[in-house]
């Protein structure tokens, strides 16, 4: 992040509590004329965010680095090695990866090969550490490849027209993968054909299910895929359907179970970490109700799959048993793309389309 891109987020997020768009542009407009000179974060008043037991202080300045040398255009998403490594995926080819410790130093970066990264899962087996790097794609060159931690390629999965599962008018531009205790990986073709995808461990095809659409069984940008054995339950897969403001599970053949409805909120993919999900939330209704550019906030939902806290978002309240509508509330966030829940339970926040800035840490309290 330059110098002015942090002058304008800090006027943003001194701007107040509740979104007012007026306000949010005069601050931006202030912090672009100069009004608002150089100052550390640190001198800002302390902003805690979220409800209940899940409640965060934002640190704004955690992982920024020298745009010249290690830049990023979209901070996709995030996992966490068995080291305690944070490693954050980019569409920007002079560093796909960029690997950070807890407390925001640069511990190394590697990639040049993936123009639409976006998608990263971190699996093991045995006493190794892989990752799966997803592709978009829309250079015409969808991929999803396995990885070792510092990059060398073990796996590509095919292309499902190329072993006859896609017709051609179908697209594939893959956005997630999650892999299974036997090995099998699931790939989400969230900005494609709206299919999930499964694979053995060694890349053979075994099944598609899903598809584009608005039934209870469909989806509308299937931009995630995790697999939830929390409470010790036998594994499913929850799904995202960004569209429809919703989670959905599927056992792991791929057979409809329940819809988790979330009003309000464009989630991306859940993050399982014990008993919580947590999702970042790409796009808020505000105005209108419509899909709001430059918002967005956290999302945690309890075992029982109910929203207990929203950073950066309105107290999650249910009438009856039914979840209300949630809303950005602080504007700090522009399109939260993915949530990491470190060891001591902190998050790290990524964010797409945010004007190239790094990842924004919230510390629990």
């Amino acid at each position: 992040m330059n110098r002015r891109q942090f002058a304008k987020k800090a006027a943003v997020a001194t701007a107040g509590a509740i979104v007012v768009p007026g306000a949010a542009v005069a601050a931006r407009a202030s912090a672009m004329s100069g009004a608002v000179n150089i100052i550390s974060r640190r001198t800002l008043p302390e902003q805690i965010i979220g409800h209940g037991e899940f409640q965060y202080r934002v640190d704004l300045e955690w992982g920024n680095l020298d745009p010249m040398a290690h830049p990023v255009k979209n901070c996709h998403e995030m996992v966490q090695d068995r080291a305690g490594r944070l490693i954050m995926i980019t569409d920007e080819t002079r560093n796909n990866i960029l690997i950070y410790d807890k407390s925001g130093k640069l511990l190394d970066s590697w990639g040049d090969t993936y123009p639409f990264g976006h998608g990263l899962t971190l699996s093991e087996e045995g006493d190794e550490e892989f990752l799966w790097i997803c592709d978009n794609g829309f250079d015409g060159n969808p991929m999803v490849v396995k990885t070792t931690l510092s990059g060398r390629e073990v796996l590509r999965l095919p292309h499902p027209k190329d072993i006859g599962e896609y017709e051609d008018d179908e697209s594939y531009r893959p956005t997630e993968t999650t892999v299974a205790s036997n090995g099998d990986v699931y790939v989400a073709d969230g900005y494609g054909s709206q299919w999930i995808l499964q694979f053995s461990s060694t890349g053979e095809f075994i099944r598609k299910f899903g598809g584009r659409g608005d039934e209870d069984a469909l989806f509308s940008t299937a931009h995630g895929v995790c697999v939830d054995t929390r409470g010790g339950a036998d594994p499913t897969l929850i799904i995202t359907s960004r569209g429809h403001n919703a989670f959905k599970r599927y056992s792991m053949e791929g057979a409809y179970i329940e819809t988790i409805f979330l009003p309000g909120a464009f989630v991306c993919r859940a993050v399982i970490d014990d008993d919580m999900l947590y999702s970042g939330v790409c796009w808020s209704r505000l105005k209108y109700l419509n899909q709001t550019p430059n918002s967005g906030f956290v999302t945690i939902l309890d075992g029982a799959n109910r929203v207990v806290s929203n950073p950066g978002g309105t107290q999650p309240v249910y009438r009856d048993g039914e979840l209300q509508l949630m809303l950005q509330q602080e504007n700090i966030f522009h399109h939260c793309h993915d949530v990491c829940v470190d060891d001591d339970k902190n998050l790290y926040v990524c964010q797409w389309n945010a004007e190239q800035t790094y990842p924004i840490k919230l510390v629990r309290v």
